[in-house]
């Protein structure tokens, strides 16, 4: 996907991380940690649920971050499509 800043519709964020799932594609993925550091990964989406009631993205080396720590991915702004 090209930079930029990805439509605040929620769906069209799941578009983009199903379409990214299914590609098996290394991403950048800028995300807060719990403590509010921001970290950079480069990984592969392996799965998308909900638990508990909060959206999650497991990445290929198993950790799990969740959706609304998300702030961009492959240089796509998506923190304002979540939630």
């Amino acid at each position: 996907m090209a930079a930029g800043k990805l439509s605040t519709n929620p769906a069209s964020v799941q578009h983009m991380l199903r379409d990214y799932l299914y590609s098996a594609q290394v991403l950048e993925i800028v995300y807060r940690d719990d403590a509010g550091q921001v970290r950079i990964i480069h990984d592969v989406i392996r799965d998308l649920f909900n638990r508990a009631g909060r959206e999650f993205v497991l990445i290929g080396r198993g950790q799990m971050l969740r959706l609304d720590h998300i702030v961009m991915i492959d240089g796509m702004n998506i923190s304002g499509g979540i939630g």
